[in-house]
């Protein structure tokens, strides 16, 4: 009984780390971290995610070491996750390293140069070793568990860390990541181009044609973007505006006093009351010219007033439900039927 549960326990552990194993690629650290190259003179740099054996954030620190001016790159990762499922012992001991620059000249991180070291546990994240390397850290840069992303972002918070990591873009609907936003804790990079990111995957039977690529060995992902509490330039850039408010085009709510919006680009720029936004709108949002709200869906909603169905509109429960809508969710009524928007954040014009 006792090797049958261990058993199940590495099974388990085995699918959500198949699941969290992905490898972003060059190309997209570069593309992301250009923005951010004045940040990193004389900081010490954490990568606490990534195996350094393959990790393309490992390679862009350590090739760009001097050009950023880092002081110090740190990298930790998990044990490997090719694991005898049915042993109660886990194949390769987690691994660490510290790289402090070109030592001999040749402007190439050589492994004389960089050294890996094991560590006594797994090399989690939340691990007493990987906590008490965090803590030296000035900058974490990495693509973290998704899984695990609401616990992983705390951790930063709880550590007063500055950070660029990837997230799903679904994971500012979670309560906690949003109250971060909405306080200006945290904000979204800038993105993978074309909105899709492609990722390397060492388990690609785990998923659907269409969705790996055999030809590149890619796993296309659609909602995944970067999360940063670090300053960027689009920070203060002013969405543009200029539809004029008229009040036949936009639909009101029937459970909050808002506006209802659908595009980025039809946002008036002369409403001064409460609008409801899709959550994109956060990839241009500008702390001086908008103030959020809050959350129009679920227990997010009525926190902020969101009020539930009213008793007239419960015979269109069945209906709602199908798009997954509870009670805290906005609403307008179209030719008599109710229709749930998807998720809206609800913002004001500071400048009006």
């Amino acid at each position: 009984m006792a090797q049958t549960e261990a058993s199940n326990r590495n099974l388990h552990r085995a699918s959500k780390a198949k699941k969290d194993e992905f490898y972003t690629q060059l190309s997209d650290i570069e593309r992301e971290l250009k923005h951010y190259k004045s940040h990193f003179k004389d900081k010490i740099v954490y990568c606490n995610c990534d195996d350094p054996r393959v990790s393309n954030f490992f390679h862009y620190f350590s090739y760009n070491f001097e050009k950023l001016g880092l002081k110090k790159l740190i990298t930790t990762c998990y044990k490997n996750n090719d694991i005898d499922l049915f042993s109660q012992n886990d194949s390769e001991q987690a691994v660490y390293l510290e790289y402090e620059g070109d030592k001999n000249g040749n402007n190439v991180p050589d492994i004389e140069e960089i050294g890996i070291k094991h560590l006594e546990g797994d090399g989690d994240f939340r691990s007493k070793e990987s906590i008490e390397l965090l803590k030296q850290a000035d900058i974490v840069v990495t693509n973290p568990p998704f899984s695990l992303f609401r616990e992983y972002v705390a951790q930063l918070i709880e550590y007063d860390k500055k950070f660029i990591i990837v997230g799903s873009l679904n994971a500012i609907t979670y309560k906690e990541i949003f109250k971060l936003i909405k306080e200006d804790k945290l904000w979204i990079g800038y993105g993978f181009k074309g909105g899709n990111a492609y990722f390397k995957t060492p388990h690609s039977k785990e998923f659907a044609k269409g969705v790996y690529d055999e030809e590149t060995g890619l796993v296309k992902f659609r909602n995944v973007t970067w999360y940063t509490n670090m300053d960027l330039a689009k920070r203060h850039e002013d969405l543009l505006l200029y539809l004029p408010y008229k009040e036949a085009e936009y639909l009101k709510y029937e459970n909050y006093d808002a506006i209802n919006i659908n595009r980025i680009k039809d946002i008036p720029m002369d409403y001064e009351g409460h609008m409801g936004v899709p959550i994109t709108f956060l990839d241009k949002y500008n702390p001086k010219q908008f103030e959020i709200i809050g959350l129009g869906i679920s227990n997010s909603g009525i926190e902020i007033g969101v009020k539930p169905y009213t008793s007239e509109h419960k015979k269109y429960r069945k209906e709602i439900q199908k798009r997954g809508a509870v009670d805290g969710d906005l609403y307008t009524m179209v030719d008599g039927e109710v229709t749930v928007p998807y998720a809206r954040v609800l913002i004001r014009n500071k400048k009006i």
